[in-house]
């Protein structure tokens, strides 16, 4: 493959321009995601340290392999929700190494609430077993939850995708053949429970740790029965009556050891065989995409010049690159793996929809992973371009992207808009990961497309109704709208709601994609299989 050439210059006003605008978003990220991680008042801190707890990213730590890298996702979950009250929606999710296995880690933040559940928190927690089954990889919870949050009781209970999805997607993992292990610092309460009641494994700590349908308080309020923690769920009741806990542990660091003695009996999986060269650091310093991605989400860029400072050797065999220029396909290596690269230049116009789909035909049949970089504002609409069938060339990519079976992976590297987000593999469309940088943007339009939009549509309707045109009232639209929109369009919205499995520096993408592409290929890849091609 060939060394793409460079045509940045390092030196250019524009470039020092982007560099200084991008450098103070990542300085925002990387202050919001420090106080998300670690800022909690004093008080809950103090409770944990009486209780002999450690807290949770310590027990991460220590249960991690040394010197092992931890991909942590969702870091910011719910920091536009519940006043800031949830950070991390309250808890820890990420893809690291314990005993040589690549596992899942879920741990409860009993610093936020007493590791109550608010409803982000349940979508975190699914997200987290998705994942788990989709790439196969065993899942390690660190519990310590006070159950559900009762004031949001009706976001958190009754639906399809929330607290239930949690157990029931535990029981798809067991079916699978995929291993849990539930080691048990604090409560596990009401639904809770079930955590370690699903899990093949579990340790439960003597003194801090219990597991029980309903508290004492409970107990007393629904029978009149008065019984402690203790006789009610603490350790030596699970792991010498009932059965529901097999280790007892003397402390959050013995619990840890047997968790991590436990992992190292587990059998290694024969992961599926992907193309794969020794790994090769980019031949571009991946601190020049803070001087290439523009200061405004209107301007374009040439995003080979993002493969460049991302890829091995920064080498891209280009597919087809005189034809359907707006979106650029092509070979490369990220970490030594085989990947085949989309990614916008542009508009998706009928050929370079074409391309794309019949580029993800091409990797399918190589048995390549899919990575997808975003920088799209949709498929070309208007007259002449329905008349030579955009809704149907966009179809055929969204038919061939959406029945893919090798894993795919999204980078959402700037803006993300309307239709063009379904063909290049949006949320929906099941990508094994989807990691955003923090200058994105997301929605079904820009903010002023749809204050615009919105203004004609009101203009119009006045017309038709007889009356005049207020101009106040139109103008006042427009701006509710564009402010709604400009809100929601944010990185931060998006990651709030976990539309994406967490915000990145630009500069990690590199790691990011490694350790997902490594996880993913736990998971045998399916029978090929497409649905009906429009001709």
């Amino acid at each position: 493959m060939r060394k793409i050439q460079s045509m940045i210059s390092t030196s250019s006003a524009d470039f020092r321009r982007y560099e200084t605008h991008n450098r103070r978003l990542l300085a925002e990220f990387r202050e919001r995601q420090e106080a998300a991680r670690h800022a909690r008042p004093q008080r809950d801190l103090e409770r944990l340290s009486k209780q002999g707890k450690m807290r949770p990213r310590e027990r991460i730590e220590k249960l991690l392999d040394p010197g092992t890298p931890f991909l942590e996702l969702s870091s910011l979950a719910a920091n536009m929700a519940y006043d800031g009250d949830s950070p991390s929606a309250s808890s820890i999710v990420g893809i690291g190494v314990v005993s040589g296995r690549e596992v899942v880690i879920r741990a409860d933040d009993p610093t936020v609430k007493g590791g109550a559940w608010y409803p982000l928190t349940a979508k975190k927690i699914v997200r987290a077993l998705d994942i788990a089954m989709e790439n196969r990889l065993p899942v390690i919870h660190l519990c310590d939850s006070a159950g559900g949050f009762l004031q949001l009781q009706s976001e958190v209970f009754p639906d399809k995708y929330m607290a239930g999805r949690i157990f029931r997607n535990q029981s798809i993992l067991s079916k699978l053949g995929v291993k849990q292990l539930s080691l048990v610092f604090g409560h596990c309460t009401a639904g809770g429970a079930y955590i370690p009641g699903l899990s093949d494994y579990s340790v439960i700590v003597r003194g801090t740790g219990a597991v029980f349908l309903g508290g004492p308080p409970l107990v007393k309020a629904a029978t009149g029965e008065e019984v402690t923690v203790e006789e009610l769920g603490g350790a030596d009741m699970h792991t010498s009556v009932s059965g529901t806990a097999d280790y007892p542990a003397a402390n959050e660091e013995e619990a840890i050891h047997i968790g991590r003695e436990i992992v190292a009996q587990w059998d290694r999986p024969r992961k599926w065989d992907c193309q794969q060269e020794a790994p090769e650091d980019p031949a571009y310093d991946p601190e020049e995409l803070y001087g290439i991605i523009p200061d405004d989400i209107k301007k374009q860029f040439d995003m080979r010049e993002v493969i460049a400072r991302i890829v091995d050797g920064s080498r891209f065999h280009e597919y087809q690159p005189a034809y359907g220029t707006t979106l650029i396909c092509g070979f490369a290596n990220i970490w030594g793996y085989k990947v085949g690269i989309l990614a916008n230049n542009g508009v998706l116009f009928n050929d370079s929809s074409l391309k794309g789909g019949h580029f993800i035909e091409l990797c399918n049949q190589n048995n390549t992973p899919l990575v997808f970089l975003q920088n799209i504002t949709g498929y070309m609409i208007g007259r002449e371009y329905e008349r030579r069938g955009i809704t149907k060339d966009g179809a055929k990519m969204i038919m061939a992207q959406s029945c893919s079976r090798v894993p795919k992976f999204t980078v959402m590297c700037n803006g993300s808009f309307g239709a063009g987000n379904y063909g290049m593999c949006g949320r929906a469309f099941d990508g094994r990961f989807l990691f955003t940088w923090p200058n994105h943007q997301i929605g079904v339009m820009g903010g002023d497309q749809a204050a615009n939009t919105l203004a004609e549509v009101k203009v119009n309707q006045m017309k038709r109704n007889g009356g005049t045109v207020d101009r106040d009232e139109v103008d006042r639209l427009w701006e509710e709208t564009r402010k709604a929109y400009h809100e929601q369009l944010s990185a931060y919205y998006s990651t709030s709601e976990l539309w994406d499995d967490g915000i990145i520096d630009p500069v990690d993408t590199r790691n990011a994609l490694g350790i997902a592409i490594s996880a993913s290929l736990n998971a045998p890849l399916s029978e090929p299989g497409y649905g009906v091609f429009r001709f």
